[in-house]
């Protein structure tokens, strides 16, 4: 038992000692622009400046497409596009020298469209149609997005839909006290990588909605 309790006190102050690099990973990659107008407890309304996205669909189950879409997609920023170019990412990755990369932005977003999911990248902004890479996986697209208005609740944990569904609820309750009106259906956006503690993550759920 003495020797078990070592061993797991060495483990947390491992893990401990680890948590500063999870932070500056997390914290160095590009994020969604927006500003905050409102901010109450389960409610934030934000403006959303327009973006350009890489985007695919993938039919499944909600806890086990988004990681098929995320593989996807990171594909064609680690170089599966037509100039083998890669867009740099800040968690370690592997770069063949040909290669260029790309940044990883944040967050993943995913939302259901139909029988399927809809799974994106926000593309970093020094990028514009024009200039990003043409994707070879034609389950991929490029798509520019105009501004908008959106509702968001911001929680850590888990990637389960349990959890999604609690958020979501919450946040559904919160918009319909504020008096606005959903125009989208609901957004689970995933700010970090898997490697990052669950109790450190930052997870929401979005809604586009209308005065």
């Amino acid at each position: 038992m003495k020797a078990q309790s070592v061993l797991i006190q060495t483990t947390i102050f491992v893990f401990i000692t680890m948590l500063p690099s999870f932070a500056v990973d997390a914290m160095a990659i590009e994020k969604a622009k927006y500003q905050v107008l409102e901010n109450t407890e389960n409610f934030e309304l934000r403006q959303y400046a327009p973006r350009t996205v890489a985007e695919t669909f993938v039919a499944g189950d909600f806890e086990a497409v988004g990681n098929v879409g995320f593989r996807r997609l990171y594909d064609y920023i680690n170089g599966k596009n037509v100039k083998k170019q890669s867009l740099a990412m800040t968690a370690p990755v592997t770069q063949e020298a040909e290669y260029e990369k790309i940044a990883m932005t944040a967050p993943v977003t995913q939302e259901k469209s139909q029988d399927q999911w809809r799974i994106t990248f926000l593309m970093p902004t020094q990028y514009t149609m024009e200039t990003l890479p043409e994707p070879l996986d034609q389950r991929v697209n490029l798509i520019e997005e105009p501004g908008y208005l959106m509702a968001a609740i911001r929680y850590s944990g888990t990637w389960s839909q349990k959890r999604f569904e609690q958020n979501k609820a919450l946040l559904e309750a919160s918009i319909a006290k504020r008096g606005l009106k959903p125009v989208g259906k609901p957004v689970w956006a995933r700010y970090d990588p898997p490697f990052m503690p669950w109790f450190l993550r930052r997870n929401e759920v979005l809604i586009r909605v209308q005065y």
